[in-house]
Formats: C-alpha cells, sequence, structure tokens
C-alpha cells in the first residue's frame, strides 16, 4: 500500500521536516522530537485520514498510527529524505524540558529501539519453557539448546545492546559503546565472578557484602554479573560520553579518529569495574528489593493499582520508567512481579472494545472494531484506546476497572514474569516459572486474563451502551468515526472560531443534528483567473479536506473582503486570511503554495485579528512578482471551512472575476 499521501500529511502537520529533530516509531506510533510544538498542526493531524490520534507526553510528539506504522514509518523517511534511517541527529540541548519529561524521554529513546527484537526473543524463550513444561522437549536436546540460545541471547547480552542505543543517546561513539557493554560480558570478566579464587571478602555481614577475586594495579575489584544488566552499563556509557567530550578538546584532530576511543576506553572501563559497576549494581539491588518490599505489602492492592492506572501511564508515557525496573529484577531476582500485574489490562480493553464494535450502528466505527479487538488479543491496544474507548470516556473508564480487578487476581494468585517479551496472548508464555513449571500462579494468570476480557466485556455492554453512538449524534464522536473538517493545512494552523463541520463533500451523510446556515454568496477576494480547487498542486485543499471553494490565479496584489464580517485570524507572514461573515460563512483564503516560507516577504498585512471589515475593503497587498521571483505560486484557495452547514457551495461559471464578481453561492 502507498503511504505517500499520508507521509506527506504526516509531515506538514508536524511543522514542516525542518521543524523535526528526530522520529522513531514504536509497536503503534511515530515519536517526533520537534522544534517548536507549537507549529505542529494537532487538529489537522486528528482529522488525517490514516492517524488514531495524536499524543503530547514526555517531550515527545507522538503521532498514533495502529498495526501498520513500520510501514507507514519507512515510507515517511523515504518521503521526507532523513537521514540515518530515520533518527534525524538530535543535536539540541533539551535544557528546556521538564525534569520528568526529560526523565522519560531519556528512557524511552535508550529501550524504545529494542523492544521489537526483546519482545520477539521473549516470547522464543517462553514457548521454550512451555515446551520443557509440557514435555514436548527435553532441556538435554540438541532442539532445546538451540532454540533457548536464540531467545536467551538477547537478554544475556543486553549490556551491548544498550551499550549502543545509550551511545546514540549520550552522543558517544557508537563502536565505544558497544566496546563498553562487551567488555562487561566478556568470558573472562564474566568467569572471574563465579571464580572458587577469593583473595579476601569487603563488606562482610551487610548486603553489600563482596568476595574479592582479583585486582587492579593492587587495587580490589569486586566482581559483579552484568550479563543482562542495565544500570551499569547506562551510566558507564552516560560517564564515557564525558570523557570523549573532554578528550575531543585536548587531542590533537590528526590523531583523534584513534587516540579519543582510546582515551575513553582506558579511562572508562577500569573505572566501570572498580567503581561504577558495583554501585551500580548494588543501586540496581536496592531499587529491586524497595520495588518488591511494596509489592509484598499488599501484592492485591498494588495490581488493583496497576492494573487501573496502567492504561494511563502508557497515555502519558510514564510506562517507561517501569521497564527498566522490571529488566533490573529478572537480572538480580530471576523474576519480576510488577509489570506481570498489568498483563490483564490489555485485555479488559479489548473486552470493552468487542462489546462496542457488537452494540455500534455506525458502520465505520465496526470498521475501526474489528481490527482493534484483533490487534488487543495480540497486546497492541492504541487502536482501541484512542480510536473508540477514549472519545466516548465510559467505556475507558470502565476497561480500566476491569483492568484493576484482573490485576489484583493476577497480586492474588502471585503471578510474575520470568522474561521480558510478549503482548497480549504472547506475553503468556512468559509467566511460567521455568523452574517449577505449571502452578496455581499460571493458571490464576490464565484466569484473570480470561476474567479482564469477559469482565470488560459485560461492562460495557450493561453501563457503555448509551455511549456507543449517542456521541455521534451529538457531534463530538472522534475523528476516526466522523472526521471533522480540518482546521490547518501546510504550515498554517488555522484557529477559525466554531469550525465542527464534519467531512466536505458528504452533506448526504450528515448527522441529523446538523443546522444549516441561511443560504448567501461571496464576492471573489481576488482579481483572476478562476480555478477549480483540484488544480491547486496541495492534496488538502484539491481533496477538499479542508472545505469547498475554488482557487483564484491573481492578476492583481491585492485581497479583498469579499463579504461583510470579523477577521477571524491574519497569520504573522500575510500569506492567510480567516474571516466570519455577518451571515455565518468561515471561511479560509490562502494566498499561494508554502508560501508560509517566505515569512512574510512581499507580503503587506492590513488589517488585524478580531477587526470588522466590510466587503471589497483591503486585507493583505502581496507582490505577485516578487513571490514568482522567489519560487511560489500565488494560486489562491479560497475555503469555505464550515461547508458542512451549507447544501450546496457552487463555484462561478465565469472564467475571470473581479472583485466585484459573485464567486461563491452558498444555499
Amino acid at each position: 500500500m502507498d503511504y505517500t499521501n499520508l507521509s506527506q500529511a504526516i509531515i506538514r502537520g508536524v511543522g514542516g521536516k525542518d521543524n523535526v529533530r528526530s522520529v522513531v516509531h514504536c509497536a503503534t506510533r511515530l515519536r517526533f522530537k520537534l522544534r517548536d510544538t507549537k507549529q505542529a498542526q494537532t487538529k489537522v493531524l486528528e482529522h488525517t485520514d490514516g492517524v488514531i490520534t495524536v499524543v503530547q507526553s514526555g517531550g515527545q510528539y507522538q503521532v498514533v498510527i495502529g498495526n501498520n506504522v513500520a510501514d507507514v514509518y519507512d515510507n515517511l523517511i523515504s518521503v521526507g529524505g532523513f537521514a540515518n534511517d530515520g533518527a534525524v541527529p538530535d543535536d539540541e540541548e533539551e535544557e528546556h524540558m521538564r525534569f520528568m519529561d526529560r526523565a522519560i524521554d531519556l528512557v524511552s529513546s535508550i529501550f524504545s529501539p529494542l523492544l521489537g527484537v526483546l519482545s520477539a526473543t521473549g516470547m522464543i524463550k517462553g514457548f521454550v519453557a512451555m515446551a520443557v513444561a509440557f514435555k514436548w522437549l527435553s532441556p538435554e536436546s540438541g532442539t532445546y539448546q538451540i532454540l533457548n540460545a536464540i531467545g536467551d541471547e538477547f537478554f544475556y547480552f543486553l549490556p551491548i545492546i544498550l551499550g549502543y542505543t545509550a551511545a546514540k543517546k549520550f552522543k558517544l561513539d557508537h563502536f565505544v559503546g558497544l566496546a563498553i557493554g562487551a567488555t562487561l560480558c566478556y568470558p573472562a570478566i564474566v568467569a572471574m565472578n563465579s571464580s572458587k579464587d577469593t583473595l579476601f571478602t569487603l563488606f562482610s555481614g551487610t548486603i553489600f557484602e563482596s568476595s574479592i577475586h582479583t585486582t587492579f594495579f593492587g587495587i580490589p575489584v569486586v566482581m559483579m554479573n552484568y550479563t543482562s544488566s542495565v544500570i551499569p552499563v547506562l551510566l558507564a556509557v552516560w560517564f564515557a560520553s564525558k570523557i570523549q567530550k573532554a578528550a575531543r578538546k585536548i587531542i590533537p584532530d590528526a590523531v583523534k579518529t584513534f587516540l579519543v576511543p582510546f582515551t575513553v576506553l582506558l579511562i572508562t572501563l577500569p573505572l566501570t569495574l572498580l567503581v561504577i559497576g558495583p554501585v551500580a549494581t548494588w543501586t540496581s539491588v536496592i531499587i529491586s528489593h524497595v520495588c518488591l518490599t511494596v509489592y509484598n505489602f499488599s501484592p492485591v492492592v498494588a495490581g488493583l493499582l496497576m492494573g487501573g492506572l496502567w492504561q494511563i501511564f502508557v497515555m502519558f508515557g510514564m510506562h517507561w520508567g517501569f521497564i527498566p525496573v522490571a529488566m533490573t529484577n529478572i537480572a538480580t531476582q530471576g523474576f519480576d512481579p510488577i509489570l506481570a500485574l498489568t498483563f490483564a489490562a490489555s485485555f479488559a480493553q479489548t473486552g470493552v472494545v468487542l462489546a462496542i464494535t457488537m452494540q455500534t450502528k455506525n458502520k465505520k466505527t465496526r470498521s475501526i472494531g474489528i481490527p482493534a479487538v484483533i490487534s488487543g488479543i495480540f497486546g497492541i491496544t492504541e487502536p482501541a484506546i484512542y480510536g473508540l474507548s477514549l472519545p466516548r470516556k465510559r467505556p475507558f473508564t470502565l476497561s480500566c476497572i476491569a483492568a484493576a480487578i484482573g490485576g489484583g487476581v493476577l497480586g492474588l494468585v502471585g503471578s510474575a514474569s520470568y522474561m521480558m517479551g510478549g503482548l497480549g496472548i504472547f506475553g503468556i508464555p512468559n509467566k511460567l516459572n521455568p523452574k517449577t513449571g505449571l502452578g496455581w500462579d499460571f493458571y490464576g494468570m490464565l484466569l484473570a486474563i480470561v476474567g479482564a476480557l469477559i469482565l470488560g466485556f459485560v461492562l460495557q455492554y450493561l453501563f457503555g451502551r448509551k455511549y456507543v453512538d449517542n456521541d455521534l449524534e451529538e457531534g463530538t464522536a472522534e475523528a476516526a468515526v466522523t472526521p471533522a473538517a480540518p482546521e490547518a493545512v501546510g504550515n498554517v494552523a488555522l484557529a477559525v472560531a466554531g469550525t465542527d463541520a464534519a467531512p466536505v463533500g458528504a452533506a448526504s451523510e450528515q448527522p441529523a443534528h446538523v443546522r444549516y446556515n441561511q443560504a448567501t454568496s461571496l464576492n471573489s477576494p481576488l482579481n483572476g483567473q478562476v480555478l477549480p480547487l483540484s488544480a491547486v498542486p496541495d492534496t488538502v485543499f484539491a481533496s477538499e479536506a479542508m472545505g469547498r471553494g475554488a482557487a483564484i490565479e491573481p492578476t492583481a496584489g491585492i485581497l479583498r473582503a469579499p463579504a461583510d464580517g470579523t477577521v477571524a485570524l491574519v497569520f504573522p507572514g500575510g500569506h492567510a486570511v480567516g474571516l466570519n461573515t455577518t451571515d455565518g460563512v468561515e471561511l479560509l483564503m490562502h494566498i499561494g503554495m508554502d508560501t508560509v516560507n517566505l515569512q512574510g516577504k512581499g507580503f503587506r498585512v492590513l488589517v488585524k485579528k478580531d477587526e470588522a471589515v466590510t466587503v471589497g475593503q483591503p486585507l493583505v497587498e502581496f507582490d505577485i512578482e516578487a513571490i514568482h521571483a522567489a519560487g511560489f505560486s500565488v494560486t489562491t484557495p479560497v475555503i469555505v471551512t464550515n461547508s458542512a452547514h451549507y447544501h450546496q457551495v457552487t463555484v462561478t461559471d465565469a472564467a475571470t472575476v473581479t472583485t466585484a464578481d459573485t464567486l461563491l453561492t452558498l444555499v
């Protein structure tokens, strides 16, 4: 499928390529970091076909696409011409971000790229463990050994992977980051930790008690098992990035290529093994113990809270903070009960959306609901949340209630994750204890997720029915079902007051509540040749997504008011004017294509926002020759943005018009 038009719309919607600092994707979202979020046109994107919704969280501008996000991302990179496979160099400081946003951004930037493969390998390891539990495979067989290696290698060598992603985030040479992670997993280093030769013991009788097996220039080395660890390599890479920055200032350019990494590695790795690694490992153990202590205080209460709030955490990006904790728990304890408490949430959401799909009488809602249910079973709930339950509010609340009860059951039976990876039904094998096999905790987990799905369905069926299609009747349904006319285009955000029109050109599909405005007519705001909107070299205008109207190829550089009214907006550059007429027409006049890039050169604004104007009054003067010389078109769309409130918008038959002639007739 060709996503070129969608990619172009998204790039325009985020403020253009130059406004993009970086863009990556996760399971369902394009995650942008923008230079200026004020340039983004959220309303347009939310009403763009192919976009489920837009979320701003953790310093990121997230465009939710759904299950086909990877294909859209690849096309977006190609269409936008982004370098580095879409990872636009993030070369600007983020001091303007709040602490929480910076923390979320840090964790998501490091962990987001690897979650797909981590989930895949976790699924493989989980299915292998299940095969052993059901005695389909013997742990001594070659088949088991190979499959287990495929499933275990990614988590075992996690420091190497994190060394790379952290190096990208901390602006360290990527191969230096890999070298740091590889050293922590080096067989000789790993073997030292389990050596039977003990020189002496440090911190005896404390939780920090450590056997010393070797020294570095006479300094005791507290050896740790760094395979599968998280915090040690992150701190080591961060420290190395500071050393590299200092080394580049000192070392001559002629020898920087090899002397900078030489210096960084010789300083960072010994200090990591002597100080950073042990301290980070002890910190990991403390974090794990604290989490487990809170959990053990009341697993049921913890389950109710984690289950009920998990979908909200995901919406605001706060779920990223739990991923390192879960990895740390598995690395230090062999299991994680914290994230396991959230396992029922996706099933609860799926149950609610299944009920909505069965209850709705709207074909478009059903067409969204069926794939949302399927993806929800596999743990991907963004289409369900943003496309169906959240816009209706009550169904989302019901899904949180069902998820909370499911979480409470998971806490009651002591369910835990024994490996990372796997969403939805693919996460089931990860809950199987590889040491004890099938037990009440596993069967209780199955009961919890099935119960959450059924409970979500029942709650929605009993208490959410009137919210399914009621919003459509009241004109507040989500864009995914009945898109409103966009209020922005290109690099321009249109804040036209009162615009709530449904899709242009679909008057026969309008809800019965639409109140049509009185018939009226509009003069041409320009002298020039009349063109159909389809001739405008911009898909948003040409498709009538903004509304019906016409285009003018001007022969004189004066834009005039086509009727009496009030100026709704004037963009600083003067290339676009919005007008609310006294007869209720909401009008957009956009001089040229991409003329926002001129930043006002060649334009002279004659009015200001909220100013009352009369028909024929000059609004903007513009230099046609100067605009052409700069390489831009002056073709001017004249758009009725509330077209849905008129039965017909008819364009004059005349080939040319003056500002005294009628251009549009609205009935």
